[in-house]
């Protein structure tokens, strides 16, 4: 039976996204389910995607929808009780602290290999791509960390930190084609063992390791697409920490996704299925961390590039679902479409952006090149 008065309510909340129920557009929401509108009033953008991984209701493009939904900041009209706990979750608790910074390695990375080889490039790089003169995938990848090496001036002989390796590819990308030694950090095991097999027979040295536990010095640090995890609580500490294992000459590049404006949590839905403890920076947490401890010398911005990266993502889960399906359930995969268009569509909002930031300890002594 149809709740009319919750019925009109969500209808006309999305009316000013341009959405209609049961639509005909690609973007716009077929209901399978009619206790969805209670849901999604009671518990905000969090029923909202619990709803569709149970199949309340579908899109023709659910891409083009996220699209549509965060351009219209509807967000801004759920004062939901899951939106205060996560508040005082995050106000009150260091949800990035030293033992609770394994926590987004096991719920996320370590899931399977299988779902992460199957989805991205064949250097298994789980970021976002650089489009600017490539045609596919592996293309934007190459170039990614062709742009990471240049801007980072790598010379042979070099000592690079890795903070949040991954499964090792940019680690091997530097030591094969730069004659770096790399020592690269993960808070995922399963990464740690892919790793240190794609690294084999190469000065790269992989750790399952917390950043605040390095000791070493580096001519160079990376860190690519791990920022997201370390907390506004903790900015302030991981570029003090940057800044102690960084040689006085040396270049430190930051790769990480940023938001328009300063947040203390992320959604709720992102938080609970996606990456725990999870946190989008924006420019003034970024800036205010790092001064006194870094000059900054660029920063880049090609968010618009994670939108095409998630869509080629997206596309090859999809190809490889029926392998996949042997492991993962239809929920898994509803969740996990969901996740992948929801953020490219935050992307193509301009929501969300792509910062590569370089910084040196003292600023150098000439201009920096920067390349493009």
């Amino acid at each position: 039976m149809v709740n009319t008065h919750l019925r009109k309510h969500v209808e006309t909340m999305l009316g000013h996204a341009d959405i209609i129920l049961d639509g005909k557009r690609p973007w716009d929401i077929r209901v399978k389910n009619n206790h969805l509108f209670q849901r999604v009033l009671a518990k905000g953008s969090l029923g909202f995607g619990e709803a569709y991984m149970d199949g309340w209701w579908d899109t023709e493009s659910l891409d083009q929808l996220a699209t549509q939904l965060i351009k219209s900041h509807i967000d801004k009209q759920f004062k939901s009780a899951v939106v205060l706990v996560d508040s005082l979750k995050a106000k009150f608790l260091n949800c990035q602290s030293p033992n609770r910074a394994f926590q987004v390695g096991v719920d996320h990375y370590d899931i399977g290999n299988d779902l992460y080889k199957s989805m991205l490039d064949s250097r298994m790089i789980y970021s976002c791509g650089y489009w600017k003169n490539a045609q596919n995938l592996e293309e934007a990848q190459l170039a990614k960390l062709d742009l990471t090496c240049r801007k980072l001036h790598l010379k042979e002989g070099q000592k690079v930190l890795d903070v949040g390796c991954g499964w090792g590819g940019t680690a091997r990308y530097m030591a094969e084609n730069y004659g770096v030694k790399v020592v690269g950090i993960t808070i995922s095991k399963e990464q740690a063992k892919l790793a240190e097999e794609n690294c084999r027979n190469l000065p790269v040295e992989i750790r399952v390791q917390d950043y605040r536990k390095i000791q070493d010095r580096f001519d160079r640090i990376v860190s690519i697409g791990m920022f997201e995890h370390v907390g506004y609580k903790n900015y302030r500490i991981y570029f003090k920490k940057i800044n102690e294992l960084l040689e006085n000459d040396g270049l430190f590049l930051l790769h990480t996704i940023g938001g328009n404006t300063p947040a203390k949590r992320t959604d709720p839905w992102i938080e609970r299925y996606i990456f725990p403890n999870g946190m989008i920076p924006s420019s003034q947490q970024i800036s205010s961390a790092f001064e006194g401890h870094f000059v900054l010398e660029d920063w880049h911005n090609f968010g618009l590039d994670y939108d095409k990266t998630l869509m080629k993502w997206h596309e090859n889960f999809e190809n490889a679902w029926p392998e996949l399906r042997q492991r993962y359930d239809e929920r898994f995969r509803r969740m996990w479409n969901y996740y992948l268009l929801a953020c490219a569509g935050s992307f193509r909002a301009r929501e969300n952006q792509l910062w590569q930031i370089v910084l040196s300890k003292e600023g150098l002594s000439e201009n920096y090149d920067c390349p493009r």
